[in-house]
Order: C-alpha cells, then sequence, then structure tokens
C-alpha cells in the first residue's frame, strides 16, 4: 500500500461552522502538496440538536457560493462545479461535481460525521479553487445522496438544504 501522506506538506487549511434549525457541526479542510499533485483531506462532525434523529446518511456537498441565509439556504447556490463546461444543477449534473462528497453517517445519538480526500478542488489559487469568486459553502442535506443524477429539482442529491457553513480560509503564516 502507498503511503501517499509520506513527502506530503501542509499548504492550507480551511474550516466552516455548520448550522441549521436542527443541525450544529463543523468542517475542516486540509490541503496537502506531494510535490507531484495536491489532494485535500475533509473532515465533517455534526449533531442533530433538536427534531427526531433519523440515523443513517445525510448528502453533503460544496456548494458555489459563500452564503448561507436560514432558512432554506437557497443563497449557497448549486453546486460547485467551475466551467468552462460546468453545471451546477444539483440534480442534473450529479455526482460529477468538482463538489460532490460522500454522504455523512448519523449514529443513533445523533452524531454525524465523515472523513475523505478529494483532488476534485483545491485551498491553492486555481480553477479548482474553492475561494475564487466569493467562496464557498459545505451544505449538510435532509438527505442521503443517491449518486444518480436526477431531473431538475428531484432531490437525487440529497433532497432539503439542513445545515450551511460558509468556508473561510485559515492562515497558516
Amino acid at each position: 500500500m502507498i503511503n501517499i501522506f509520506k513527502n506530503a506538506k501542509e499548504v492550507n487549511r480551511a474550516y466552516a461552522s455548520i448550522d441549521g434549525k436542527t443541525i450544529s457541526g463543523s468542517a475542516e479542510f486540509i490541503e496537502y502538496n506531494t510535490g507531484v499533485f495536491s489532494f485535500v483531506k475533509v473532515s465533517v462532525k455534526f449533531k442533530i440538536i433538536s427534531g427526531k434523529i433519523i440515523v443513517g446518511e445525510y448528502g453533503c456537498h460544496i456548494h458555489e457560493k459563500g452564503i448561507c441565509e436560514a432558512p432554506d439556504f437557497k443563497s449557497a447556490g448549486g453546486h460547485f462545479d467551475p466551467g468552462p463546461s460546468g453545471n451546477s444543477d444539483p440534480d442534473v449534473n450529479h455526482p460529477y461535481h468538482m463538489g460532490d462528497l460522500p454522504n455523512v453517517a448519523v449514529d443513533k445519538s445523533g452524531e454525524g460525521q465523515m472523513e475523505t480526500f478529494t483532488t476534485r478542488f483545491t485551498l491553492s489559487k486555481g480553477p479548482l479553487c474553492i475561494f475564487q469568486n466569493g467562496g464557498t459553502s459545505i451544505m449538510i442535506h435532509a438527505h442521503k445522496d443517491s449518486y444518480h443524477g436526477g431531473e431538475h429539482g428531484s432531490g437525487a442529491s440529497g433532497g432539503p438544504r439542513a445545515a450551511c457553513g460558509v468556508i473561510r480560509e485559515i492562515n497558516l503564516a
């Protein structure tokens, strides 16, 4: 097995406080560079703070705008998918967006967590940087992401938006 961390150097960090009517949590992003390629470690943790706890998986994505206006978080736009041929429609181009992430597993205590690695976006300057054009946000959806495309508005990518957090760059200097 290849150890991708062996020669990897941390180059950037970001953080988001995730809040919604029934969910509160955070996300941490760490970008590493190996000298050959870069990748981002994404860690998400949240707790269902009110309402019925539904054990299972919740959709999680990077959305194209760094705005999280409650109650529906529509201000965050669609899924992060920079051009020139990008399509940010959450359902139509799914699961091929640069901002598509794995579902977050929630246990019977209402706690959810997910950790993954991606090369689909960066924290560094460039065409896949999530800090361009006003930034991005991280979204937790009310339902599981099916990882299949569907008609516009079908909810195939996780349905209603339950919680949102603007992603903020952390200065390492």
